[in-house]
């Protein structure tokens, strides 16, 4: 099996665990600052954790980005949570100094699975991207980076038409949030115990497991994501296609799962896993009628012979820029990706020009 390799350049570096598929550890470079935007669970150092065969391989390594297809529980005999392209080796196809080309050693419903990786050779950027090439039936799929914060923290996005929450809680009796409900307001999500929670405010709460579903507005031009850490003075953001992945999960996990791996050391984490898929449920709720795919937004790639899906998506992150306290937009204006401040200041990074477009 191969063994964990890191790309790099100017801009930062990426250790790769092709093992798994997975962004395990991330630096980006902005001036004289090197931030850790993805975080890395306290036991991926723990030889009892690594030791216990009850665990998959990505909890045990649970950290960084990672690509789920099926995103969610698995309804397939021997194929496991968050799917083969998380828990199994992907073999290297090429790989230079900032980028690596790789394949799932795995056929995903008779689909062939590439990745590429590549940093920017000019901005703190990480561009990704995956094919998934034949294949037959109904696949939900996801990013799954996760940042932590250390402190407090802002959260901000592109417009939504309905954030929605679990139609059960992830850990019952630890959800802050409360289940079965839809808004479209951040700021007033329905809390378990009654009134809102202002989704804005990082964290929203003490040893709490939460998700919501963020559902795209229909005339988005670009999909992100972005949190300002007030402790790390830094800005972490997601960038996706608003039509190839139409759903962001927002996953809240701080300290109260106390079971292994767990034992209540998760804490500060937040998933932004930006998807196609319902929430992490089982891939027939994905495929069959369900309340997001109702109002035309898929919920599954469908598969079929010759045909190739391309998922673009990006990871980046920057020093905190003098007087902002959150990211009030982010646009792609031709080679430039322009991040706009809560006091109106704007800060622009070179951008890879059409990379999100559909052809590529």
């Amino acid at each position: 099996m191969s063994q964990m390799f890191t790309l790099s350049n100017n801009h930062g570096s990426i250790t790769i665990d092709p093992a798994l598929g997975q962004l395990f550890e991330v630096f980006l470079t902005d001036g004289e600052r090197l931030i850790a935007p993805l975080n890395r669970a306290p036991w991926v150092d723990d030889p009892a954790i690594q030791a216990d065969p009850s665990l998959l391989p990505i909890e045990k390594r649970l950290g960084g980005d990672f690509f789920c297809a099926p995103f969610g529980g698995s309804e397939i005999d021997g194929v496991p949570n968050h799917g083969h392209t998380a828990n199994s080796p992907w073999d290297i196809e090429a790989r230079e100094a900032a980028q690596v080309t790789m394949r799932s050693a795995f056929p995903i419903l008779g689909a062939t699975v590439r990745k590429r990786v590549q940093l920017g050779a000019d901005a703190p950027l990480i561009y990704q991207e995956h094919w998934i090439e034949g294949g037959e039936g109904k696949l939900p799929v996801a990013h799954h980076p996760m940042t932590r914060l250390a402190g407090r923290g802002r959260l901000s996005c592109s417009p939504k038409r309905m954030i929605r929450g679990r139609k059960t809680p992830l850990d019952p009796g630890f959800n802050r949030l409360a289940v079965g409900v839809q808004t479209q307001d951040l700021t007033a999500f329905p809390a378990a115990d009654g009134g809102t929670v202002d989704l804005t405010h990082q964290p929203i709460g003490t040893r709490h497991e939460d998700m919501v579903v963020m559902i795209e507005a229909e005339d988005s031009l670009l999909g992100w994501t972005a949190i300002l850490r007030e402790a790390e003075d830094d800005i972490v953001f997601v960038l996706k296609h608003p039509r190839i992945l139409p759903s962001t999960m927002l996953w809240f996990s701080n300290g109260a799962r106390d079971y292994a791996p767990w034992n209540g050391q998760h804490t500060g984490v937040i998933g932004i896993e930006d998807g196609r898929a319902l929430g992490g449920e089982p891939g027939s709720n994905a495929a069959g009628p369900n309340p997001v795919n109702a109002l035309g937004v898929p919920t599954v790639f469908d598969l079929s012979p010759g045909t190739t899906h391309r998922i673009p998506h990006v990871i980046g992150a920057i020093a905190r820029p003098a007087g902002w306290d959150m990211v009030e937009n982010i646009e792609i204006d031709g080679a430039h990706l322009i991040l706009t401040g809560s006091n109106g200041a704007q800060y622009g990074l070179p951008f890879h020009a059409g990379f999100f477009e559909e052809d590529g």
